[in-house]
């Protein structure tokens, strides 16, 4: 059994008890004012392994599975869980530094470490085809990113009250993901500079906006 296929099942299982014990949720998710007034970093991490409900956890599982495999082909198994557990923590890090102003802010998921494999994979091979929801034509795996960047980025400078999508957790996963893959094998990015260079246009618009202009944190 190899690596991917045991993530899969340990956050499956976890979810899936967790649906049925609101309390093991309120006690691990992402939560700002539990990280920061108790200490409880556990959160940082134990929130990927939770879900909303079985369409999330389906839904990021299933991504997980079509990109995992790219990932483990080009940097092991240790790679991935490296990209996978690393893209959960720095999603989760970027999260709290962006909402550390609001104590109220919770979140579950694996969406980060899901973007943290998706990006590797696109970075790896930026043709890759990328299938949108129920559109039958796949677009370009940095077409994908452009618009999944920008959209995140967009939502991220302009909130929506009810937007419960985690964008600071799927923008702090992907990006670890694409550090990773161009620091591990530079020879293939520099092959792909152009398109990872255009795909990464919104996150350097989103670090001016945060390091800069202070607009957000």
């Amino acid at each position: 059994m190899n690596i991917l296929i045991v993530f899969i099942i340990i956050t499956a299982i976890i979810s899936f008890v967790a649906f049925n014990n609101l309390g093991i949720t309120e006690k691990y998710k992402f939560s700002v004012g539990s990280i920061l007034n108790r200490k409880e970093y556990i959160r940082l991490l134990s929130s990927g392994f939770l879900h909303a409900d079985i369409m999330h956890l389906v839904f990021n599982m299933m991504t997980l599975y079509f990109f995992g495999p790219i990932v483990i082909q080009t940097f092991g198994n240790i790679g991935f869980a490296i990209v996978y557990l690393g893209s959960i923590l720095l999603g989760n890090f970027l999260s709290l530094y962006i909402y550390q102003k609001q104590p109220w802010y919770s979140a579950v998921g694996a969406s980060g470490g899901v973007s943290g494999i998706l990006f590797a994979s696109i970075a790896m091979n930026p043709q890759i085809g990328i299938y949108i929801f129920f559109i039958p034509i796949p677009v370009k795996g940095y077409i994908f990113g452009l618009l999944y960047f920008g959209y995140s980025v967009y939502m991220m400078l302009n909130p929506k009250q009810h937007d419960n999508i985690g964008h600071a957790a799927h923008l702090g996963g992907a990006f670890l993901g694409l550090i990773y893959a161009v620091v591990t094998a530079p020879d293939i990015a520099l092959h792909n500079a152009l398109y990872l260079g255009i795909m990464s246009l919104p996150l350097i618009y989103l670090g001016y906006e945060i390091f800069v202009r202070k607009r957000i944190g």
